[in-house]
């Protein structure tokens, strides 16, 4: 299953201009991959907290969780299309939205060994190259069915 979605989201990515070689599949594909799986984090992160009766302070702010912006789901839990962007509103909000906001996170980090720190060292040396939003909300279908 991972192999045929990898190679299905270097399929749509051989079609980006921004994208010309397998190494900006690698990173295209990776960033992605990594806000799905921190969502993942936070969630479970979540739970335990709620399961011994604690409050929990996320990582990232709602509007920007995956399950928010790029994933959100109805009662049944597909992606509810109704409330996922695509096309320019999903490009605009990833490169104008989210990428400042986790950029920022370097600087207003604690301490370098912070997990806001290194997140924000991490997409402080990343841009979206994903040109089309419709691409990029196919790589996204695709990232989410990942378990």
């Amino acid at each position: 299953m991972f192999e045929q979605t990898f190679k299905n989201i270097d399929d749509i990515l051989w079609k980006e201009a921004g994208c010309q070689s397998e190494l900006d599949y690698v990173e295209q594909t990776s960033w992605i991959i990594f806000l799905k799986y921190l969502d993942d984090l936070e969630r479970e992160r979540q739970t335990k907290a709620e399961l011994v009766g604690k409050d929990y302070e996320g990582i990232i702010a709602d509007k920007y969780r995956w399950e928010v912006w790029a994933a959100p789901k109805t009662k049944e839990g597909k992606i509810d299309h109704q409330k996922a962007p695509g096309g320019d509103d999903l490009k605009d909000f990833v490169n104008n939205e989210i990428f400042p906001y986790l950029r920022k996170f370097k600087t207003e980090a604690d301490s370098p060994t912070s997990i806001h720190y290194k997140i924000g060292e991490i997409f402080s040396g990343l841009n979206n190259k994903v040109n089309s939003g419709y691409n990029l909300r196919e790589i996204i279908n695709l990232v989410d069915q990942l378990r």
